[in-house]
């Protein structure tokens, strides 16, 4: 395969092109979708509740969903309000910025979201009230205040280096969030939220999901936004395992006691009527597979919308590139 120069593709750029027409072949017609990183979509590091949060500056924790993602957050854990969040930062679409070095050098583009305070109270749900901008905010500085470190590779790979006392592959560490200025305290002042390094290069390599936020801000189970992103942004994928749901929630289902289990997914039921009455999912099921101590289950389902559609990140003056 060669470029319009008669040149061949490097291995990158080729990968690149076949993410293009993957997503091509994949899109769905939605509305305000929310498009973010793929790794964010396909992780558990939001737990699936409000209240009850662990907020020590020293807390640590490793989330997994195999074989996607290997997480660790540090600094607090976070929930499905700072999920909600970060997903509708994400709506608004990320605007691509250049900033010019003071050395000379080249410059840097940086990525941030520009809105206002009653389009963010509106789109995450919230009472259009200037009562509740504190609450935005503070939610925002904690996702600021947290530290994501991604790992690339797969979790057998990360458990092999770990055992034997090394680092664990390639990755990043960064905040998600950098810096938040608003204008003032009414409902229509303006909002601006930078991404970190880690989003931005995200935004730059196009490695990116596109999530139903429609549906996502119609959900009330705190277990259906844990399994939705996972679910809405794999095109390819018609059922998922419980094992998988269990780890998008932060839990580990072959280490459950059966009680604990029955209820997961008795959730698990709830979560997915919710996102049928969303209107995300047209059908589902549950089927049992394996018997014995090798018994387990699996969730089936039909997607409501046909892959159709486009979408488009917002550069200055320029349609941005698809997403996958």
């Amino acid at each position: 395969m060669t470029n319009s120069g008669s040149q061949e593709l490097t291995e990158a750029e080729r990968k690149r092109l076949e993410r293009f027409e993957r997503a091509k072949a994949n899109r769905r017609g939605r509305k305000a979708p929310t498009v973010m990183p793929s790794r964010l979509a396909r992780t558990s590091a939001f737990a699936p509740r409000k209240k009850g949060l662990i907020t020590d500056s020293g807390f640590q924790r490793l989330y997994v969903v195999r074989p996607h993602t290997v997480v660790e957050v540090r600094g607090r854990e976070l929930g499905s309000q700072h999920r909600d969040a970060l997903y509708a930062l994400f709506r608004m679409r990320a605007k691509r910025t250049e900033m010019a070095p003071q050395d000379g050098a080249r410059p840097l583009p940086y990525y941030h979201t520009e809105t206002t305070w009653r389009a963010l109270l509106s789109a995450t749900g919230r009472t259009a009230h200037v009562n509740n901008l504190g609450t935005m905010l503070r939610v925002f500085e904690e996702l600021r205040s947290v530290s994501f470190r991604f790992y690339q590779g797969d979790f057998a790979q990360y458990e092999a280096a770990t055992q034997s006392g090394r680092l664990a592959a390639a990755g990043y560490s960064d905040n998600l969030l950098g810096r938040i200025e608003w204008d003032g305290i009414t409902l229509d002042s303006r909002v601006k939220v930078a991404y970190g390094e880690w989003v931005r290069d995200m935004f730059e390599s196009r490695t990116l999901a596109s999530i139903d936020g429609e549906t996502y801000f119609k959900l009330r189970s705190d277990y259906a936004k844990a399994f939705w992103p996972f679910i809405d942004s794999q095109p390819d994928y018609t059922w998922v395992p419980v094992e998988t749901l269990a780890e998008l929630a932060g839990r580990d289902y072959k280490a459950e006691t059966t009680r604990q289990r029955l209820k997961f997914r008795e959730e698990c039921r709830q979560a997915f009527e919710d996102m049928t009455n969303a209107g995300g999912l047209a059908s589902w099921t549950c089927e049992e597979t394996g018997s014995g101590r090798a018994k387990s289950y699996r969730y089936r389902y039909v997607h409501a919308l046909p892959k159709q559609g486009s979408l488009a990140l917002q550069t200055p003056g320029i349609e941005g590139s698809e997403t996958t």
